[in-house]
Order: structure tokens, then C-alpha cells, then sequence
């Protein structure tokens, strides 16, 4: 594995999730390619949502909320492999994510094909210190009042808008 992130070597895809290329990370950030991510809605038996604060060295969304542990596969890499690996490294625990449905996203900072997944567990958690500052679990009902005061990825809460409207529990406020 690479020294640093940005120099993690990444899968480029196709719109139809065809592999084209492999480029260091930082490349893929820079020149805004097409790539694949996890996405892992993390529960605890109460049915409240882990929320994590990303650090400001992220090379998107730095010091942004985030509802969603996961990231960036690696070259080669499987969207299972990528959230086991991912719940382990963010969060320290050592499970097998449920998959739950394919997702597409892009703004002017990212373009992911990502695949998202549940989790439930209650903790506790060995929060990774270069990507994870601190995080709490908070009732569904919280969080939109939360993305009003302070910011969250807009991918992680696009991922959480689909879940909740696939699952129809509940329905979050869209953000003001």
C-alpha cells in the first residue's frame, strides 16, 4: 500500500463502471474522474445513525459531517472488501456490511459510482485519528436539523435521503 493517500492507486471508470484506467488518487481528485466508492450507514440497536466529523486533511469535504463510514476503492479492489476494510480502518470494528443498492453521484468536486451498505452495532469504536475527529450516534430525526447549522457531505446525506425513502421509515426535512 502507498505512503500516503494521495498516492493510493485508484480504479477509473466508465459510466458504465467499466475500469479505463488506473491513476494515483491525487490524479483522480485533481482531474475529477469517474471512480468507486463505499458508503456504510452505521446503526445502533436503537436505530440511531453514527455521525462522524471528517478532519480537515481529507482531500474532499475536509471538516464536514459525515453519515456514512467508507471512501475510495482501491485499484482492483471489491465494494465488499472496500466496506469491510473501511469499517475497520475509520471505525475499528470487524464486520460484514449489509449491501444495499447501488448509488451515483457528482457535484463539482466528485463523481463516485458507490455502493451503499447497513451496519448495525453499538460500539465502541477506535476512531481513525487522520480521518475521523470525532462522531456520536443521533436519532434520524436529528440530522436534518443538524445539516442546518453545520455542514455534511452532500453525497453521505444524498446516500441517507435513498435509504430513507427505499425503507420508508421516516422522512428527513430537506435542508433549508
Amino acid at each position: 500500500m502507498s505512503s500516503t493517500p494521495g498516492d493510493e492507486l485508484v480504479d477509473v471508470i466508465d459510466d458504465d463502471g467499466r475500469v479505463i484506467d488506473v491513476v494515483p488518487r491525487r490524479e483522480m481528485r485533481n482531474r475529477r474522474l469517474r471512480h468507486r466508492c463505499t458508503y456504510i450507514l452505521v446503526f445502533d440497536k436503537l436505530g440511531r445513525l453514527f455521525i462522524h466529523l471528517r478532519t480537515a486533511n481529507k482531500d474532499v469535504y475536509p471538516s464536514f459531517w459525515d453519515v456514512c463510514v467508507g471512501g475510495v476503492l482501491t485499484a482492483g479492489e471489491s465494494f465488499d472488501e472496500s466496506a469491510r476494510r473501511e469499517c475497520h480502518e475509520e471505525i475499528g470494528i470487524d464486520v460484514t456490511p449489509e449491501p444495499l443498492f447501488l448509488f451515483r453521484y457528482s457535484d463539482d468536486r466528485t463523481i463516485v459510482d458507490g455502493m451503499v451498505y447497513r451496519v448495525v452495532h453499538d460500539g465502541p469504536f477506535a476512531l481513525q485519528p487522520e480521518e475521523v475527529a470525532c462522531g456520536e450516534f443521533v436519532p434520524l430525526t436529528d440530522i436534518a436539523e443538524r445539516t442546518k447549522q453545520v455542514p455534511f457531505c452532500p453525497d453521505g446525506w444524498q446516500v441517507l435521503q435513498e435509504y430513507l425513502n427505499r425503507v420508508g421509515d421516516h422522512q428527513l426535512d430537506e435542508r433549508a
